[in-house]
């Protein structure tokens, strides 16, 4: 396959940046889209150039480390996919492919396609921890959670924190990551004791790093790799409402 790249280029935070145009040739159908920038990355490096920085550690869609715009999509244009996993595949021979980083406030560019998502921390930071006695490890058994409740649980589980949702907002929301957060330990019976804390925290840790609100536009749960459903935002808000009320 033969492509032409337009590739966001950024030397720094205070950089400006710019699109700059590359020309690959003969990407294999099966490389993903991570070997394809490899390859250009080879090229660039031989010429003297400075190769294309961008995030990826486990390249399996587990850790979700990379994350990049592809025309305007966040991780590209497959359902439920990572940027790692996106084969070559599913672009056409001569294809003009643009590629950016997120684009949202809270994720400041660092290099080229590289953006600090460091936001995303301080909101999982601010849920602190669960409540539970120490000592030796409680039977399995010893809390029965409900099959529905543990599923539930375990959907939310599946963010991997990669910021597609908050790319892929209008306003910059990060309220399906923070919901999918909020959820794991909200749904189960270990996380109950903080339940209340925990969401009134998180939400003004994001509130403070410069997310925007959410205003269920439903493109967060589009992008998601791991398909976290857009219901949970409605439980985060009923956790929220409920917390306030209370105090």
């Amino acid at each position: 396959m033969n492509l032409k790249l337009r590739v966001w280029r950024q030397k720094g935070p205070e950089d400006k940046g710019r699109m700059v145009t590359y020309e690959v040739t003969d990407i294999s159908p099966d490389a993903s889209f991570l070997e394809m920038l490899d390859v250009l990355n080879e090229r660039l490096i031989l010429e003297g150039d400075d190769p294309i920085a961008f995030d990826h550690d486990c390249r399996e869609g587990i850790c979700g480390m990379c994350g990049m715009m592809i025309n305007g999509v966040a991780h590209g244009p497959e359902r439920a996919t990572t940027t790692c996993q996106l084969h070559m595949r599913h672009f056409n021979d001569g294809d003009s492919i643009t590629i950016e980083p997120w684009r949202a406030a809270p994720f400041p560019v660092i290099k080229d396609l590289v953006v600090n998502r460091g936001a995303l921390d301080t909101i999982i930071q601010a849920g602190g921890y669960i409540t539970a006695p120490t000592g030796t490890a409680p039977d399995a058994h010893a809390t029965p959670v409900p099959k529905a409740d543990a599923d539930a649980a375990f959907e939310a589980a599946t963010c991997i924190g990669c910021g597609a949702c908050v790319a892929a907002c209008p306003n910059g929301s990060s309220m399906l990551f923070t919901a999918a957060k909020v959820a794991h330990l909200g749904l189960l019976p270990q996380g109950q004791p903080e339940r209340s804390s925990r969401v009134v925290s998180m939400i003004e840790a994001q509130d403070e790093a410069g997310f925007g609100g959410c205003t269920n536009a439903g493109e967060c749960t589009t992008v998601c790799p791991k398909g976290i459903p857009l219901n949970l935002i409605g439980r985060l808000n009923a956790d929220y409402l409920k917390a306030v009320s209370g105090r």
